[in-house]
């Protein structure tokens, strides 16, 4: 019997490894196109002359278009039945009010970090935020070991000290070419320092609500779909809120869609979209490919940026940006005997967004930016 299980495992295991090799290629391919295209893109669609929208509205209707997928999807689920629709919704958002309530604060998080990102990369050149943002894997890996009480291996301790001289090395460089001019004289419009803070501001939002949103959600039973609709709510009010507080009098003269484009849209919709299709196909991405993910992401965007923004790459920077490459990919390997484990949560992104515990920790480690709930 063992000889003839041995002989039909064998039989099916070179498709089966074909079709997972070539999931794995996808996965990879999806991974790098969204995280290297979100920064990209905001980045030329935030230094285009001419007239420049508001972010904090970008960042309100990125919510509104994802908690309207999520809520599409419940009702698909649901197979149309509106009843049952309103119904699951009632219980699950105001009847279950604390389960609700429990998300406010990492969506507050979220909400932060999403406009700070587009603070950060309208005044730092994309490939510098790219690396400089690997920093949230730090922040996460500190988070994690003070709320969690998670061990790390040594081998990701030392990623973790690479890392960080990484991107140091990195503002060592800018820090050399901050007096040269920028083409199309952007660098009036640009402050390093402001950029810097921003980048810095959202890894430290992007740890802490990584790992706190993984130690409320522990145990959860409650469906990816839903968990992004209860993020939208707040998401989205939060979003008004502080759309309200920074540019109310703007917005309210100059109104809401003020500047969009279909490059805008385009942004908007990798925003909204990007993290629900990476969560589609993250399952079939381990951790080290989903490091590899982030090292290539960054050696996209640097090349990228080189050929639409003048960027100008030399040895310190190429040297920093190498640090971090390594250090991401050292940091998404297994941990030898405890390799079965949950690994270490890293963002997010989202960040800090699964709906499963047990998806929480391995899809973060991959650094990303998305903020679903599928993916941080």
């Amino acid at each position: 019997m063992a000889a003839a299980e041995g002989q039909g495992s064998g039989g099916g295991s070179p498709g089966a490894a074909g079709g997972n090799r070539q999931l794995k290629y996808i996965s990879l391919a999806v991974l790098v196109v969204q995280n290297a295209s979100l920064i990209l893109s905001i980045r030329y669609v935030r230094t285009l002359p001419g007239d420049r929208f508001f972010a904090t509205t970008a960042v309100v209707m990125a919510e509104v278009l994802k908690g309207a997928t999520c809520l599409l999807l419940i009702l698909i689920q649901k197979r149309g039945n509106l009843k049952q629709f309103a119904s699951f919704l009632y219980d699950s958002v105001v009847v279950q009010y604390m389960d609700t309530l429990k998300l406010a604060v990492p969506s507050l998080i979220y909400t932060l970090q999403n406009n700070l990102q587009y603070v950060a990369i309208s005044n730092l050149p994309a490939a510098t935020f790219q690396v400089t943002y690997q920093l949230k894997i730090l922040t996460t890996a500190v988070f994690s070991v003070l709320m969690l009480r998670k061990s790390l291996s040594r081998l990701q301790w030392l990623s973790l000290v690479l890392l960080f001289a990484g991107v140091a090395i990195v503002q060592v460089e800018q820090q050399q070419a901050g007096s040269k001019p920028t083409p199309g004289g952007l660098e009036a419009q640009q402050s390093y320092p402001v950029g810097l803070a921003a980048v810095v501001v959202s890894c430290l939002s992007s740890g802490f609500a990584g790992v706190y949103f993984e130690k409320i959600l522990k145990g959860s039973a409650a469906s990816v779909w839903l968990r992004n609709v209860q993020l939208g709510i707040f998401g989205t009010l939060l979003g008004l809120l502080g759309l309200w507080s920074t540019e109310g009098p703007a917005v309210a003269q100059r109104g809401f869609f003020f500047g969009y484009t279909p490059l805008v849209w385009g942004v908007i919709l990798n925003q909204a979209f990007g993290g629900l299709l990476v969560a589609l196909v993250v399952k079939y991405a381990d951790n080290i490919l989903k490091g590899f993910a982030t090292s290539f992401s960054i050696v996209v965007s640097t090349v990228a940026s080189i050929y639409l923004f003048d960027f100008h790459l030399n040895l310190l920077f190429a040297l920093g940006a190498g640090l971090v490459i390594g250090a991401v990919y050292l940091y998404s390997l297994p941990k030898g005997p405890s390799a079965g484990r949950p690994s270490l949560g890293t963002d997010g992104q989202q960040p800090g967004h699964a709906a499963q515990c047990k998806e929480l920790p391995s899809v973060a480690t991959q650094g990303f930016l998305t903020k679903s709930v599928l993916v941080n």
